[in-house]
């Protein structure tokens, strides 16, 4: 399976509310829930209301569009990561799956998926 690296620095913010989020942006998830709004977006694209934030992520992308019907993707992947202590924020689009790694783990995990047969 292949996992292409997405060449931008990203965030993970809460926020007070939608209205600064520019849904036009490239690489915007958005997540509203009765407990919160959560933002993943490229750092360059935060706005300015958020209330906590977590910066210097990389992603990674499963390359190609999945099937609903594929099992375990996101297990195994995590689960390789995990091996090797390297916490994962993961987002799932209709088309495929996202894998948010700490820029300061993205070597260790990148080997690790790679001695897993990924090519990244």
């Amino acid at each position: 399976m292949k996992l292409k690296n997405i060449p931008y620095l990203f965030s993970i913010c809460k926020l007070k509310d939608t209205s600064k989020v520019d849904l036009s942006k490239e690489y915007t998830f958005l997540s509203v829930t009765d407990e919160e709004i959560s933002l993943v977006c490229k750092t360059e694209d935060v706005p300015d209301n958020v209330t906590e934030q977590e910066d210097q992520y990389r992603a990674y992308r499963i390359d190609g569009i999945l099937d609903f019907s594929l099992i375990g993707i996101i297990s195994d992947i995590t689960n390789v990561l995990a091996e090797c202590s390297v916490p994962v924020f993961t987002i799932s689009t209709f088309n495929t799956d996202y894998f948010l790694i700490k820029n300061k783990y993205c070597i260790k995990a990148v080997l690790a998926l790679r001695s897993r047969g990924y090519d990244i």
